[in-house]
This record gives structure tokens, sequence and C-alpha cells, in this order.
């Protein structure tokens, strides 16, 4: 991976805990995480305008996508019901590296030296002990662990398939500008059905967040699709996950949360990680 990819990732690891930032802030959580969603839309129509459009073949790859986001939001959203998210999230996002360099190695042929291997299995590492921050319930419970696997399967499987489906589509601007407007589609339909008038009340009350949020999260993403094409999925799937520390952080200096020992080795052993895929590029 090159020195301009990786910070290329991280950018949009920053990016990715902007809009998580901003999310965090809203009580409701249905309606700001459908502020997001939708607003990809514009972004999305203005990268389909200036991007060739994707190949036939990444059809496929574009609706299984879409519905693995869709998938993804709805399970993220209903984690804050069962359990803390502090304590899910991590766990979540830890463990979804690992799930990809598993499948990458062990099904799709993806040859990842041992340094590699081990600065991926430090990451995830890292990310996942900020689930010791402080004792929950929710994480010594066998659903909210259930939950929080779940989670990170579906934030790998839809890596894996946008990664390849970047590459069959020969633009991956093109290819998520695609996604995002199905994958609006179909959170519409669902958040119509399982919570009417959260479409409307966002439209009219979080159109704001929809603005910033949306072009945070739609750039970010539309950064690491791009990073699928010229790296290796699992590595790009590691440091894209850093964003979590990044969202640790903003949580510190700007929310004013409390920085505690657990905190402060779970960032120095995911940067470890980070710093072991630098040197050994």
């Amino acid at each position: 991976m090159s020195p301009i990819v990786m910070l290329i990732i991280l950018f949009a690891a920053t990016l990715h805990a902007s809009w998580n930032f901003l999310i965090k802030q809203k009580e409701d959580k249905h309606m700001s995480m459908a502020a997001v969603v939708l607003g990809h839309i514009p972004f999305a129509l203005v990268a389909l305008v200036f991007s060739p459009f994707p190949k036939v073949e990444s059809f496929p790859y574009i609706i299984s996508g879409a519905l693995l986001h869709t998938g993804y939001q709805l399970f993220l959203l209903y984690s804050y019901r069962l359990a803390d998210l502090s304590q899910v999230y991590p766990l979540a996002r830890g463990v979804a590296p690992l799930i990809v360099a598993g499948i990458s190695v062990t099904f799709l042929g993806v040859n990842l030296d041992p340094i590699e291997l081990t600065a991926i299995i430090i990451i995830g590492t890292g990310i996942m002990s900020l689930t010791l921050v402080r004792r929950s319930d929710g994480l010594r419970n066998y659903r909210a662990a259930v939950l929080a696997i779940a989670t990170g399967g579906f934030i790998a499987a839809y890596s894996l398939v946008d990664g390849m489906g970047a590459r069959v589509a020969a633009t991956a601007l093109g290819f998520y500008g695609s996604l995002s407007l199905l994958n609006a589609l179909f959170f519409t339909i669902i958040i119509k059905i399982i919570r009417p008038g959260v479409i409307k009340n966002m439209m009219f009350k979080n159109y704001k967040l929809a603005l910033t949020g949306g072009c945070a999260s739609f750039t970010a993403y539309a950064l690491v699709v791009w990073a699928f094409t010229m790296a290796p999925i699992a590595m790009v799937t590691a440091l894209r996950e850093t964003s979590i520390i990044f969202a640790l952080l903003l949580g510190v200096f700007v929310l004013k949360e409390r920085l505690d020992l657990i905190k402060i080795l779970a960032s120095m052993v995911t940067l470890l990680g980070v710093g072991l895929l630098r040197i050994y590029r």
C-alpha cells in the first residue's frame, strides 16, 4: 500500500468519525440515520454525472452491496435498544477487519504477508479493547454479543462485496454512486414501514444534518471504495476502522468525555498496527 493511499484512507476514517459524531448527539437515531443515508442522494447524483457508468457485470454487486449497507444501518440502529452502543460498536468494528482478512486469505486467494496479517490483528484487537472502557451488562449479555458480531459481519460482507464490485465496475465513484442511490431507496422503504413519519420530519427538521452528514459519509466511503481498487481489501478495511479512534478523540476533546487508561492503551495498540503497516510498506 502506497503512502498516498494510506493517507487517503486515514482521511476517510476521520470523515467517518465526524458523521458518526454528528449522529451521536441526536436523540432520535432513526431520524439522524435517515438524514445521513438520504443525504447521500445529491452527492451520489453528482458522482454519477462526473464518472463513468459502472459496467453491467457489476450490477449484482451494486444490488447486494446496497442490501448489505441497509442491513448494517438497521442493525446499528437497533443496537441502541439492546445495549450501550459504546460497548457494542467497538466489537463490531474490530471484528470486521478480522473477518475480511480471514475470508480474503482462505477463500479469495489473497496473499497477505505475516506482518500484514499481524498488523490487521493488532488493529482489530486495539479497537475491540475499547469495549473494556467501562463494564456494561450489554456486553455480558449473550444477545448483545451476537448483535455486535452480526453487525461486524455486515461490515465485513459489504466491504468485500464493494471492493470486488468496484473492480468489476471499472469505476469506484460510479459504483458507489449507484449503490448509494439504491441503498437510500431500500432504507426509505423500510423506515416508512417501521417508523412512519420519520422521513417527512427529517426533511423539515434535519435537512442540515442530511447535507453535512451526508457529504461527510458519502465522501468518506467513496474514498474507501476507491482504495479497495488500489490495495488489498483486508488492509483497507483495517485502516478504515481506525475511525473509531478519531471518534474517541472527538468525544474527549469536544464533548469533554473522560479519558482513562483503557482508552489510551486501546488507541496505542491500534496505532501500533497502523505504524506496522506503514513501516513494512
